[in-house]
């Protein structure tokens, strides 16, 4: 039954439903572009008109206000029921990570290294420091007087210059190689180790190599070792050496990947083995584009890494380590 209605008023007025209160106004007005945080997402507002720094986890948004889309998160209105204007911040459902051997949820906030801590989106990991090097001068002006406490001697063109300084020290916006291809100056982070010791497994890096000339990671294949049981018995070492960097299988033969196997067969070379406490990595290799078949689901089509040389070291890292090359400054 409708509500009885009040004298003086409208039957439609005693039934209205909930007004909605704009949040975008047009023509647009924004005010300076922020200075986002490192590792917040500078974005166009919901209304599709401002420069925003995007919500993150827990904090609250709506249809103006936008979660970050770059960590896989969305506004989650179920709170408001039933007028759904106010979210809150929240990650999607969807794969989490590994990192050596130890599983973390989508969304979740770790920390494997003292001077790194990380976030795990979408099966892909990233990672800020911790601690930021001091620099050798610092380009703020000395300021005379006393200083108020929390003021800081520095201007908004000073913090900006502080903010590219610590996005230069990780590792993915190191400079080199640099190779200018047209209007893009390609740059690319080295490949990280092969995820598995013995069988097919994945490596990757961070490369504006595209027609967008924007940072993307880029995965390949890796084949370092067949998993054979007693692999001694299929190396030979010769005599007076400890090392045999290299070796191949007697025939080549199809490889097999998420329950697919290649079109053709390959003779691949593979990284050998030490007697004493070396490990052989890959020292040069070339990239190659394989096909997989797959029964009854059609092709797909994977970039791999071909070895053609390895070096036997004494400095042996676990697959997969992502801070085996970082040093404390």
């Amino acid at each position: 039954h409708s509500p009885p209605v009040k004298p003086g008023e409208k039957p439609s007025e005693s039934g209205e439903a909930h007004q909605r209160k704009e949040l975008c106004h047009w023509p647009c007005r924004c005010p300076p572009v922020p200075s986002c945080t490192p590792g917040v997402s500078l974005v166009k507002d919901g209304c599709g008109c401002c420069k925003v720094c995007a919500k993150q986890s827990g904090e609250p948004c709506n249809e103006a206000d936008i979660c970050d889309p770059h960590k896989g998160l969305y506004c989650d209105y179920s709170e408001d029921e039933p007028r759904y204007e106010r979210g809150v911040c929240a990650h999607l459902i969807a794969v989490g990570c590994e990192l050596n051997g130890v599983y973390y949820l989508n969304g979740q906030t770790f920390q494997p290294n003292p001077l790194y801590k990380c976030l795990c989106i979408s099966g892909a990991i990233g990672c800020t420091p911790v601690l930021t090097p001091k620099l050798a001068a610092s380009p703020c002006p000395k300021v005379t007087g006393r200083k108020k406490p929390g003021q800081s001697t520095c201007g908004p063109a000073e913090h900006k210059q502080l903010q590219s300084t610590n996005y230069r020290l990780m590792s993915a916006y190191r400079s080199l190689p640099l190779v200018l291809k047209k209007t893009c100056l390609v740059q690319a982070t080295p490949w990280t180790p092969c995820s598995r010791t013995c069988g097919i497994g994945i490596s990757s890096r961070v490369t504006n190599e595209n027609r967008k000339c924007e940072m993307k990671k880029e995965k390949r294949l890796c084949f370092i070792q067949p998993c054979l049981t007693n692999i001694l018995k299929t190396i030979k070492i010769p005599k007076g050496k400890t090392c045999q960097p290299t070796f191949q299988l007697p025939t080549a033969e199809k490889l097999v990947f998420s329950g697919c196997s290649t079109t053709r067969s390959y003779k691949l070379t593979f990284c050998g083995v030490c007697l004493d406490k070396r490990c052989c990595v890959p020292n040069k290799s070339k990239m190659i584009t394989v096909q997989f078949e797959c029964p009854n689901e059609g092709f797909f089509k994977w970039k791999m890494m071909w070895i053609t040389s390895c070096v036997c070291q004494r400095i042996c890292t676990a697959p997969g380590d992502i801070f085996s090359e970082l040093k404390v400054l």
